[in-house]
């Protein structure tokens, strides 16, 4: 049983335990489940059917990790991107007055894309050539930014006219964000296993009396799957060939890309499976499973398939194999019969998960070098950019931007790479015409 489990998942018998696994994924699972709800509003703001897209995310979500789980067998889920899915809504359909339907087509080609340069190494010769430094960065950056979404999805940190962003009033979501926060990081200090996992559940049952936690009248557990005819395989490609569309398109694949990309190389490091020679293991089948799980999102009527950097808080619970992926899967495909209860968890309730995982991956800045500028300067921009600009993308274009710049202006041209400088460029067009 356990051979087969560790050929067909990378389980681990003598390091790993089944129940580990188990409650990591169930972990990553509560973590991300608020995309069961988020995406399905973002993306019906275009006129696509509401309860179709909650069908479509889950089975999006639920083959995507599968794959993931089978074929790099890592313990990272994957499900539609909260930053993609807004450019489909707000920038494509709404800013740039595509259909629904084109821009389904349009995630559709990119998926086929990404298949394409997958498969010639072309993702993984980009990851590559990101140096060491700017990798640690990454990681940390990628745990501040995640800390910060707990913050901003409890209400405790707020947008204000005056300074941008500041603390919240004391209303009943951002008290039970504290008090998430506050269980979170007493259960892991005591080492409780499952910390994070029992942490989201008594903050859902502690939001119900506050009103956080909404159940409405006449509620059920269980109901039937919404069905996917009204969004199945509905493409438009009329006016596809033009400047307008190569350009999203380009757009979409640089930031998928480098999310994608900076997520795996997050969480790799805190798994501990990247070898000495800074190489991460399966990371081509990661990546490929994202770009299928693109494709296949694009048919059933879902945008955009990204890996979760939530993914961080089944590592912290210790998932370290396909096994914790392969839970997520599972458990997305029983979300379809379960959504009324998954949708009672509140964002405040996952508050905790996501901040004591920002202090878990904040600890990669001690592996950056410091004492040269020229190595902590493009760090420092890529950690606080991902913050400030609300995207991992970001943080990763402008890390990698400021890495080549100050390195050709201080001589140090033998650690730029072609990549590096090809992708440079390409950035910057990017941001002039993106």
């Amino acid at each position: 049983m356990y051979q087969l489990l560790e050929k067909v998942l990378g389980f681990d018998a003598s390091k790993m335990r089944v129940r580990t696994e188990i409650v990591a994924g169930s972990t990553t699972f509560l973590t991300m489940s608020y995309i069961l709800a988020v995406n399905p509003a973002i993306l019906s703001t275009t006129g696509m059917d509401k309860g179709a897209l909650f069908t479509a995310t889950a089975l999006a979500a639920a083959i995507a990790t599968l794959l993931l789980a089978f074929m790099a067998k890592l313990p990272f889920a994957q499900a539609p991107s909260m930053g993609l899915n807004a450019f489909f809504a707000f920038t494509m359909c709404q800013a740039m007055g595509y259909t629904w339907e084109q821009s389904l087509a349009i995630m559709l080609i990119e998926g086929v894309v990404f298949i394409l340069i997958t498969f010639f190494n072309i993702r993984e010769l980009i990851l590559e050539s990101i140096p060491k430094n700017m990798r640690f960065a990454i990681s940390a950056g990628i745990g501040m930014f995640i800390a910060f979404i707990g913050l901003k999805n409890a209400d405790i940190i707020v947008a204000k006219e005056s300074t941008f962003i500041g603390l919240g009033a004391f209303t009943p979501t951002s008290i039970l964000g504290i008090i998430a926060i506050l269980a979170s990081g007493v259960m892991m200090a005591r080492g409780i296993k499952g910390a994070l996992f029992f942490a989201i559940i008594l903050a859902t049952i502690v939001g119900i009396p506050m009103g956080v936690t909404q159940i409405p009248q006449g509620w059920l557990p269980v109901a039937l799957p919404q069905s996917l005819s009204p969004v199945f395989c509905h493409f438009d490609f009329n006016g596809f060939f033009t400047i307008k569309t190569l350009l999203v398109l380009f757009s979409l694949l640089i930031v998928n890309i480098f999310d994608t990309i900076g997520t795996i190389v997050g969480l790799s490091y805190k798994t501990g499976i990247v070898n000495k020679d800074g190489t991460i293991p399966h990371v081509k089948e990661a990546m490929m499973s994202d770009a299928i799980g693109t494709t296949i999102g694009s048919l059933l009527g879902s945008s955009t398939i990204t890996t979760y950097v939530e993914s961080a808080s089944g590592i912290a619970e210790g998932g370290r194999s396909g096994m914790t992926a392969l839970t997520v899967g599972v458990l997305f495909l029983f979300s379809l019969f379960l959504s009324p209860l998954f949708l009672l968890i509140p964002s405040a309730a996952t508050s905790g998960a996501l901040v004591l995982v920002g202090v878990l991956m904040i600890d990669s800045v001690k592996k950056i070098d410091l004492s040269d500028v020229s190595e902590s300067f493009p760090a420092f921009i890529t950690m606080i950019t991902m913050v400030l600009c609300y995207s991992i993308a970001d943080g990763i274009c402008l890390g990698i931007l400021s890495f080549v710049i100050i390195k050709g202006c201080t001589n140090q041209w033998r650690q730029l790479n072609a990549t590096l400088i090809i992708l440079s460029i390409l950035f910057v067009v990017n941001f002039i015409f993106g």
